[in-house]
C-alpha cells in the first residue's frame, strides 16, 4: 500500500480525444478567395488606394512606447481646420477624422498638417457626374493621368534622431533640477489663485 497523504490516483483516460482535433484543410481555398476579393475591391473602387483612409502619425501610449510613432484612428478637427480642410469634406475624400482625438503638442500638430497638406497636393478628386465639373473636382488632363496607388501611400516611418555626446560641464553639475521641478510644479499649483489674487487687487485699485 502506498505511504503517506498521497493522492489517489485517478487519472481518466478513456476521453476518445481522436473526436475532439480540429483540422482546417480549407485553408489554400481561403487563401485565393481573400485574393479574389481583393482583387475585385481594387477593381471596384478605382482609383481609389486600396490601403484604406489617410491616418495620422501618433506616438505609442506609455513610456515603453512613446518614442515610436505608428498611425492613429483618425486627425483632429484642429489639424483638419490647420490645413484648411472641412471635416465633412474629410471622410469623402479619403481622410480618417477622430473627433476625439486632443492634440497635446506643437510639433505633433504642425506634422500632421504637413501630411494632410502633402496629401491634398497629390490628391486627384473625381466628379460625381462625368459632365458636371464643381469646385475642389480635378481638371480633365489631372484625371486622365490618374493612377491608383498600390500598397501603402505616404508610410509613417520612425526616424531615429542622431545624439550629441557633450562633456558634463561645472555650470551643469551646480544646477539642481529636482529643486527646479518641484518650485515649477509649485508655481502650476497656485497659478489660478495667484491670478485671482491680481484680479481682486486690480479691481480694488480701479476703485
Amino acid at each position: 500500500m502506498v505511504r503517506h497523504n498521497n493522492v489517489i490516483p485517478n487519472g481518466h483516460f478513456k476521453k476518445h480525444w481522436q473526436n475532439y482535433v480540429r483540422t482546417w484543410f480549407n485553408q489554400p481555398a481561403r487563401k485565393t478567395r481573400r485574393r479574389i476579393a481583393r482583387q475585385e475591391k481594387a477593381v471596384k473602387i478605382f482609383p481609389r488606394p486600396t490601403a484604406g483612409p489617410l491616418r495620422p502619425i501618433v506616438h505609442g501610449q506609455t513610456q515603453k512606447y512613446n518614442m515610436k510613432v505608428r498611425a492613429g484612428k483618425g486627425f483632429s478637427l484642429e489639424e483638419l481646420e490647420g490645413a484648411g480642410i472641412p471635416k465633412k469634406l474629410a471622410p469623402t475624400i479619403g481622410i480618417a477624422v477622430d473627433h476625439r482625438r486632443r492634440n497635446r503638442s506643437l510639433e505633433g500638430l504642425q506634422t500632421n498638417v504637413q501630411r494632410l497638406k502633402t496629401y491634398k497636393a497629390k490628391l486627384v478628386v473625381f466628379p460625381r457626374h462625368a459632365r458636371k465639373f464643381k469646385a475642389g473636382d480635378s481638371t480633365p488632363e489631372e484625371l486622365a493621368n490618374a493612377t491608383q496607388v498600390q500598397g501603402e501611400f505616404l508610410p509613417i516611418e520612425n526616424v531615429k534622431v542622431p545624439m550629441d555626446i557633450v562633456s558634463v560641464t561645472a555650470d551643469m553639475k551646480a544646477v539642481n533640477a529636482y529643486a527646479k521641478l518641484r518650485l515649477e510644479r509649485t508655481n502650476k499649483r497656485h497659478q489660478g489663485i495667484r491670478l485671482k489674487r491680481a484680479a481682486e487687487a486690480e479691481k480694488e485699485e480701479k476703485k
